[in-house]
């Protein structure tokens, strides 16, 4: 008997409704099923047990993926994502091949693709320190309309560079076409175990992303005159005043995606972006 997580997607009916047909077609066969809710506090929501699940099914988009993702990869549970959005840059079925999909997972027959996640470590304030993990990305980025965010960039400890920006971005290869993209940052092979720091908007002659091996990690570190806040992976975890730090590093348990093929980037990118030949 497995044991599947299925994490819906709260506000898309189709999502419910898969849920609906998988958990009957997993129990109908004995095995038991948890639901869950695709949204919610990433800071301090956990599926009670989860170390004992088989498998956690993200019917969503890619925004449910990461919830799903940060809240199974801590406990090194497989990843199966089901595509109810738009992109699905992260997903691996359509929601028709969804029972095809989990019969093929209950007879072994599937691979794990591993991807980087990252540790981000947060100082807000007087607050206890706060670590949580993305797939994607962290954003330290501007409250102030109209104005710019200073922040301190070092490498590995040592100083690099201040930022006068919208923004500052670290993020993972598999987070390269989320925000980083959106920023102008380089597009990466998901494979790749590397830390991107994008500026976004920066007010500065200095304006190019830089590529870093793993053990280099960064440190942000917010400075006067006006606060930041911190994101990850599209979620707000908290405001930062100037002094307050965020460290980002390679996290110490990758996600575990389940796969039936070799997935092929290059093409994914080219169908999303509807790249054709001349």
């Amino acid at each position: 008997m497995a044991r599947v997580a299925l994490v819906v997607h709260p506000d898309r009916s189709q999502a419910a409704s898969a849920a609906d047909a998988a958990e009957q077609w997993l129990t109908s066969r004995g095995h038991e099923v948890v639901r869950v809710l695709g949204t919610g506090d990433s800071k301090t929501s956990e599926l009670p047990g989860l170390a004992d699940f088989d498998l956690a099914v993200s019917l969503g988009g890619d925004g449910t993926m990461l919830r799903t993702v940060s809240l199974a990869s801590a406990k090194g549970v497989p990843v199966l994502g089901v595509n109810l959005g738009q992109l699905g840059y992260l997903t691996e079925v359509e929601p028709t091949a969804l029972e095809p999909a989990l019969a093929r997972f209950l007879a072994g027959e599937y691979t794990i693709e591993e991807r980087m996640t990252l540790e981000v470590s947060l100082q807000c304030g007087n607050e206890e320190p706060l670590v949580v993990t993305a797939l994607n990305e962290a954003v330290v980025e501007k409250t102030v309309p109209g104005h710019t965010v200073r922040v301190e960039l070092c490498v590995a400890g040592r100083p690099f560079v201040t930022y006068a920006a919208d923004g500052v971005l670290v993020s993972t290869p598999t987070g390269s076409t989320a925000y980083n993209l959106s920023a102008r940052g380089p597009l990466l092979s998901p494979q790749l175990r590397v830390l991107v720091v994008t500026p976004v908007s920066p007010h500065m002659l200095f304006d190019r992303p830089l590529v870093l091996e793993p053990t280099e990690w960064i440190r942000l570190e917010v400075l006067e005159p006006r606060p930041a806040v911190v994101v990850v992976d599209g979620e707000t975890v908290c405001e930062l005043r100037p002094g307050d730090v965020v460290c980002c590093r390679e996290g110490p348990v990758p996600a575990r995606f389940v796969s039936f093929g070799e997935r092929d980037f290059h093409a994914i990118l080219r169908a999303k972006f509807g790249l054709a030949d001349r």
